[in-house]
């Protein structure tokens, strides 16, 4: 069975702004995928080299566990305004998805509408910030199938975007509507949708 992540993405500047300090990260690794929304501080310039400088370090070891993950980012951003990040890493051989949240990104998983449980979990948050103010950090874990949707979202998206959600769109589809319902207008903003799927690759 090959299981595969499919995704899309949706987002806006700041208006005003030339750089934006939300960013995404989807990288595959061997058996399994690393996604992270990262969320500079602030706006502008420097909110966009702090969440640049935490993706830096994300792509480049995205099958490293987590935790190691945010404390190296930590470490690397100590002279920045640094960042609130939500990472989730999927073992698609095992069907786990384990994730942390540090800051406002608001993270929820909608599941397979054919599973016999919750239809959604929103994602815990730890308050902190990346590189400057980091809590004890406890990584969370679940069983995952393919259909199981998992939605991303930087505080530039109004924290109601998940009332009423409906996943039977394309990730690409989902992350456009909640942009353009919820985006608050006055800050960057961006949301990723990912989705497991079974079959051909993406």
């Amino acid at each position: 069975m090959n299981i595969y992540l499919e995704w899309g993405v949706a987002f806006q500047r700041k208006p005003g702004e030339v750089e934006t300090g939300d960013l995404y990260l989807v990288k595959p690794f061997p058996g399994g995928y690393l996604v992270a929304v990262i969320d500079g501080i602030g706006h502008g310039r420097e909110a966009a080299l702090a969440a640049q400088s935490a993706a830096s370090i994300l792509e480049a070891n995205p099958q490293e566990n987590i935790n190691i993950l945010i404390q190296r980012c930590h470490e690397a951003l100590r002279n920045t305004r640094g960042v609130a990040l939500t990472l989730a890493s999927f073992n698609c051989k095992e069907m786990t998805m384990t994730w942390e949240g540090i800051g406002n990104v608001e993270g929820i998983i909608c599941y397979n509408s054919l599973r016999a449980r919750a239809s959604s979990k929103s994602l815990l948050l730890r308050p902190g910030i990346v590189g400057c103010n980091l809590p004890n950090l406890q990584e969370n874990s679940l069983k995952v199938s393919t259909g199981d949707t998992l939605i991303l979202a930087t505080d530039g998206i109004h924290y109601c975007f998940s009332q009423g959600l409906d996943v039977s769109a394309s990730p690409q589809q989902i992350a456009e509507k909640i942009l353009s319902r919820y985006a608050k207008g006055n800050d960057d903003a961006l949301v990723l949708v990912a989705r497991l799927a079974q079959g051909g690759k993406k």
